[in-house]
């Protein structure tokens, strides 16, 4: 019985295998629809729109629809000639296809029609084999994309290789301008991740070592970016701190941390705590509130001047991460758009946080990762810059060796922040230059003007900083010519007619980056760049004495956050250097010189707090015993005197009793009797 009777007896008709993109109410798109061809005319039979254009050679219709083929055939041949372009190839190709397409098609009918003898009733035995043929003809449509894709990825990768190169080499025009329209301040998420770089310098398998197993069996902590937490950490749980939006303006998100009633209680058990300068009470009430982030800061002070480095570090890790677990789900670590005010002493834990952790960074060998949180402190408050990084993101830069990061914000930011005023960018932005110029990836072109920038830039600085160059020298080990020790624009004279606030500048930056300086090549450079600022000295160039009658003219008095910063960064040559009016006032590493204006949210309740009108002998008694008493407790009611005296007279009784006992219970040692006086004579 042929296909056609078996449709008739079940009353089907052609058309009804199943519903098409169409009939689902699914828009095929242009595409589809070119492929599907015109539209059927009125009256006809309606044409099934599938998704694949294999779906219109099912199995019902391959014996009885010979047109359907020819269209598939047809359709074969506009996509080869469309792909590939050579017609006699794609005809006997079709050819051999048709051929291969009957042979098949009539042992598939032979086999349907037993299986149709045998099993009339089951109609998905059927539809089996056709999808099986589709499917493998879809997959073959879809590796040729795949390849395609895979090829773009590639493409894609190492375009990113060549953006991220640690090296600081020059892009390619395209990559160029992709790293350009970043914002300056952008950071990314990686970068703030020291494994990331100790991983690039070292291998994956020295860093992580045995780790992987052990972070298997780890409980479920949250993730965070700004640090890993530990297993050896207390259990999280909520600590009172939130963060809430203030406003936005003009596409700049402000934001504040808020100190809850509970923290607020604990905040006032701290200050207590500092106040009895012992650092054990610190610990008691860690052990109470394990993620107190101003406890956290100052136990970490008290263990890095103990020479507990591990320790301190744990602890400012601890602390970041407790901040970070209160952030508003809008704030956002990489977007350059979000503030917090140094004002608000809740906001200071976070900066002295972020501050301390790149400091340790820096000093573990991650260079590039302190840059990318020092790029984040800045981004937080770039106008007022409470902690001044600007101080020190230009050795950040040099150490990690992003020398086109420091070149474009001396350029973006020179005409507004007047860069070239701070010691530190006026000799470190040369540097910068000189170091791109003897990158031999660099066209030849870009070299030239990077050494012309350099020499340039670097006898500006000389000009204006002449005070410099003997201390660098000096830390450098390099002695210099006869010429240069022998006059006086480099002589002592220009050390000791700068103001303090300048002498501060150069010594924080002379201190700080004169191992970048070492360099042979660098000091070879250097040395003809001095014979050169030599010579506009003796020609007397105004330049020179321009620069002289700025010096004198600012510099007066450095700004707080500087002052804030040479503590912070504990360089000796700079502390040296402070005023009496910082160093004869209290510094506490959680607020070191908390800001004059500031935002207080809330105020610590008075402590009640007696006229001091004791003897001699009752003050020496209380440093004894603080809790002694020897007037008793002063009363105004009157009725109350004679009780007032008979506490103090038992008062005094105690302690005389007291004082007797110690007194018996002191037993005084006899020396040890040597039996033999006069000795054997002879000597250990």
């Amino acid at each position: 019985m042929s296909r056609r009777a078996l449709r008739r007896l079940r009353g089907e008709q052609r058309g009804q295998e199943g519903p098409g993109l169409g009939q689902l109410g699914i828009d095929p798109g242009p595409e589809r629809a070119r492929e599907a061809g015109p539209p059927p005319p009125p009256g006809s039979r309606p044409r099934a729109t599938v998704s694949n254009r294999f779906e219109l050679i099912p199995a019902e219709e391959s014996e009885d629809e010979p047109v359907t083929g020819e269209e598939q055939v047809d359709t074969r041949l506009s996509e080869q000639d469309t792909a590939g372009g050579n017609k006699e190839g794609n005809k006997e190709r079709n050819k051999e296809r048709n051929k291969e397409g009957a042979v098949t098609e009539d042992t598939d009918d032979g086999q349907r029609e037993e299986e149709e003898a045998e099993q009339p009733d089951q109609m998905p035995a059927l539809s089996n084999k056709p999808r099986k043929k589709k499917k493998k003809r879809k997959t073959k449509k879809t590796s040729a994309g795949d390849t395609v894709e895979d090829n773009d990825l590639e493409d894609i990768d190492s375009l990113l290789e060549r953006l991220e190169d640690p090296s600081g080499l020059s892009l390619p025009s395209q990559g160029g301008l992709i790293a350009d329209s970043r914002p300056l301040l952008y950071v990314e998420h990686r970068n703030l991740n020291p494994e990331n770089e100790l991983k690039r310098y070292f291998g994956a398998r020295a860093v992580l070592g045995d780790q992987r197993p052990r972070q298997r069996q780890r409980q479920y902590v949250r993730s965070t970016w700004l640090t890993a937490p530990k297993n050896t950490w207390p259990r999280y749980s909520k600590t009172g701190i939130a963060m809430r939006l203030l406003d936005t303006r003009r596409g700049v998100q402000h934001f504040t941390f808020e100190h809850h009633r509970e923290y607020q209680q604990v905040q006032f058990k701290f200050l207590d705590a500092v106040e009895s300068m012992d650092p054990n009470n610190i610990v008691l009430l860690l052990q109470m509130n394990p993620y107190h982030v101003d406890s956290l800061l100052q136990l970490s002070d008290v263990c890095r001047m103990q020479e507990d480095q591990e320790m301190a570090r744990d602890l400012i890790e601890r602390a970041l991460y407790s901040l970070e677990c209160a952030f508003h789900p809008v704030f956002s670590l990489t977007s350059g758009t979000c503030r917090l005010d140094y004002r608000r002493p809740e906001n200071r834990a976070f900066f002295l946080a972020l501050f301390k952790h790149l400091m340790f960074l820096e000093k573990r060998g991650c260079p590039r990762t302190a840059l990318e949180f020092c790029k984040l402190i800045l981004s937080l408050d770039p106008e007022n810059d409470p902690l001044c990084v600007l101080l020190l993101i230009d050795f950040l830069s040099l150490r990690a060796r992003e020398y086109t990061f420091l070149t474009r914000l001396f350029q973006e930011w020179e005409s507004h922040r007047n860069l070239s005023q701070l010691p530190n960018f006026a000799f470190s932005v040369p540097l910068a230059y000189f170091f791109l110029s003897q990158q031999e990836e660099r066209p030849e072109l870009e070299r030239s003007q990077a050494r012309e920038r350099a020499a340039r830039l670097i006898q500006l600085a000389l000009v204006m900083f002449p005070s410099v160059l003997m201390p660098l020298l000096d830390h450098c080990s390099v002695q210099p010519d006869a010429r240069v020790a022998s006059h006086p624009f480099f002589g002592l004279n220009a050390q000791i007619s700068q103001s303090p606030a300048l002498n501060q500048l150069t010594s924080l930056y002379v201190g700080r980056t004169h191992a970048l300086w070492k360099d042979p090549a660098v000091m070879a450079w250097l040395e003809p760049q001095t014979h050169e600022v030599l010579r506009m000295v003796e020609a007397q160039d105004p330049l020179v004495q321009e620069a002289e009658h700025k010096r004198k003219i600012r510099y007066q008095s450095a700004p707080r956050n500087i002052y804030r910063h040479v503590i912070l960064s504990e360089m000796k040559e700079a502390t040296a250097a402070l005023p009496l009016e910082v160093t004869s006032q209290p510094v506490m590493g959680f607020d070191p010189l908390p800001p004059l204006d500031s935002i207080v949210s809330y105020t610590r309740p008075e402590r009640t707090s007696h006229p001091s009108n004791e003897s001699t002998l009752s003050l020496f008694f209380r440093s004894l015993l603080p809790n002694f008493n020897l007037q008793g407790d002063i009363r105004h009611d009157g009725d109350d005197e004679a009780g007032a005296g008979q506490d103090i007279n038992q008062g005094v009784n105690r302690l005389m009793a007291a004082m007797r006992d110690m007194l018996a219970n002191i037993q005084f040692q006899e020396p040890p009797r040597d039996d033999n006086p006069e000795g054997d004579g002879d000597w250990d």
